[in-house]
């Protein structure tokens, strides 16, 4: 156990280390540019996650997309608020010192599952399970809320995102949590791709069906509660969708739409996070407003160029 600590401790220490030094690194850049803001160790974080969160939120939202099941990102965020009530709820009222993000991890995953439970075993349709989880999650955490009354300020953070709150130790969190899903995901492309495109020829072939839904939902509600501290609870789910819709407009093949989706979605992050510190703007409202504004030049793009083959 000793042992194991210790090892924590020093992959901690190394990570930390690693952050530092990529934060002095985007200094030493860009300082000579006259670009100052990248020398502020919050905006550092903030720039940091904002990486992060592009590349993981388009590359699951890929494939929750192509499945139609655009609803399970802001199932689990709205379900995600209630884990940050409960975190909120135990650490005011009862003195017990809990990270509200990771009530929200456990609490998100736990609905996950749940709402695989409910379509695998019950008669009702993928989006009605979602609408019940959805539903009594976010009832849940406006119960403990309006219950407890004391942490109903500190709650605007967790709803709308900020750059100021990125703390060192959950940036450090979210880059490991993104490694995490990458790895899983490259480990597992193949047999996604398979049930995303035909899950009937994959229970034929004898594919844990079953079980690779519930790895998929399991790292959306990781993913969501990653980018929730940037984006906020009631924004963060556009992340897993609009950059994908994006790429839709012009990729020609799966592989192709991933990675236009992480290239629209780290434009809509960086281009976002400058403004929202530019002109003290809700970040993740405008981050989704860059995508939304991506999404339409793609469309343009996509139509013209279907204009052209026609003509």
């Amino acid at each position: 156990m000793l042992r194991t600590l210790v090892v924590l401790s020093a992959a901690t220490d190394l990570l930390n280390w690693a952050l530092d030094g990529v934060g002095e690194g985007m200094c030493a850049l860009t300082a000579p540019f006259g670009i100052e803001m990248l020398c502020l160790p919050f905006m550092q974080r903030a720039f940091i996650a904002g990486v992060a969160i592009g590349v993981v939120a388009p590359l699951i939202g890929s494939f929750l997309v192509h499945r139609q099941l655009s609803l399970i990102g802001e199932t689990l965020a709205h379900t995600a608020f209630s884990g940050v009530a409960i975190g909120l709820f135990l650490s005011s009222a009862l003195a017990i010192a809990v990270s509200p993000y990771l009530t929200a991890l456990v609490v998100a995953v736990i609905a996950a599952l749940l709402i695989q439970v409910i379509s695998e075993y019950t008669d009702a349709y993928g989006d009605v399970s979602m609408a019940i989880v959805l539903a009594g999650g976010f009832a849940l955490g406006t119960v403990i809320i309006t219950a407890t009354g004391g942490i109903a300020v500190s709650i605007n953070q967790y709803l709308f995102g900020s750059l100021s709150t990125v703390t060192r130790e959950s940036t450090g969190i979210l880059v490991v949590l993104s490694v995490v899903v990458c790895a899983v995901i490259a480990l597992t492309y193949r047999q996604l791709l398979f049930i995303t495109f035909d899950e009937t020829a994959a229970r034929v072939a004898s594919l844990n069906v079953r079980g690779y839904n519930r790895l998929l939902v399991v790292l959306t509600a990781v993913v969501v509660v990653a980018a929730m501290q940037l984006m906020g609870v009631i924004l963060v789910a556009a992340m897993l969708v609009v950059p994908v819709a994006a790429a839709a407009q012009v990729a020609r093949s799966f592989k192709q739409s991933v990675w236009y989706s992480i290239l629209a979605a780290e434009f809509a992050v960086i281009v976002g996070i400058t403004l929202s510190y530019v002109y003290d703007l809700a970040t993740g409202g405008v981050i989704v407003l860059v995508a939304i504004a991506v999404y339409a030049g793609a469309v343009v793009v996509g139509k013209l160029g279907a204009s052209r083959q026609h003509a």
